[in-house]
């Protein structure tokens, strides 16, 4: 059976929104946006580029399949993590998308937990999901995410989309690795239930 594995920037305060550009989701009056590009560095590229390429599929809410189809099926397709973003399968959660037009893309239907269920168990690679808010706290509500990569970056934004909500029930975590970059970000790796 595959794994569902969350990849995601988060600010220290857990800040999860508009990590690329201004205008990416500047819902809620945010005026943070592109806070991530500034910490971009090298080992911050590779581990991303690694998360990517090394993934089986893509799971995307509606909002970030849509910048993502609008930008690497454009891009150079001589990066293994482009090539591989493009081949992958990739599955899309949305109640108002009709048509996919990135290659090996797939609406889901109305029943996520199911859809997600079928997807881990047709599979022993690596489905990953990267942004996609929304899409996020379903998923973390039904306890579907084996695995979270996150990358915390060195600020406090105050406001925003937070990965994690609040009035969640608890859910034990095991920190299995750990490293920070010359920029500062810390990329944290956490397993669901290990020493639980």
């Amino acid at each position: 059976m595959g794994q569902l594995i969350v990849v995601n920037f988060v600010s220290l305060d857990g800040v999860m929104q508009s990590v690329l550009s201004a205008d990416e989701d500047r819902d809620g009056g945010f005026d943070e946006g592109g806070w991530v590009l500034r910490y971009v560095d090298d080992e911050v590229e590779r581990f991303m580029s690694g998360a990517t390429a090394g993934a089986g599929a893509l799971l995307l809410g509606r909002r970030t399949y849509e910048i993502f189809a609008g930008t690497w099926p454009y891009a150079d397709m001589a990066d293994p993590a482009v090539a591989a973003m493009n081949a992958m399968p990739k599955y899309v959660a949305s109640r108002t998308l009709k048509d996919l037009s990135w290659a090996n893309s797939a609406l889901l239907g109305a029943d996520l937990v199911a859809e997600v269920g079928r997807i881990t168990a047709a599979t022993e690679s690596e489905t990953v999901v990267l942004g996609s808010g929304d899409l996020l706290r379903t998923l973390i509500e039904h306890d579907l995410v084996d695995e979270y990569r996150l990358l915390v970056f060195p600020l406090l934004l105050g406001d925003g989309k937070k990965l994690f909500a609040d009035g969640r029930p608890a859910r034990r975590l095991t920190l299995t690795a750990t490293r920070s970059t010359p920029s500062g970000v810390l990329i944290n790796t956490y397993r669901r239930g290990l020493g639980a």
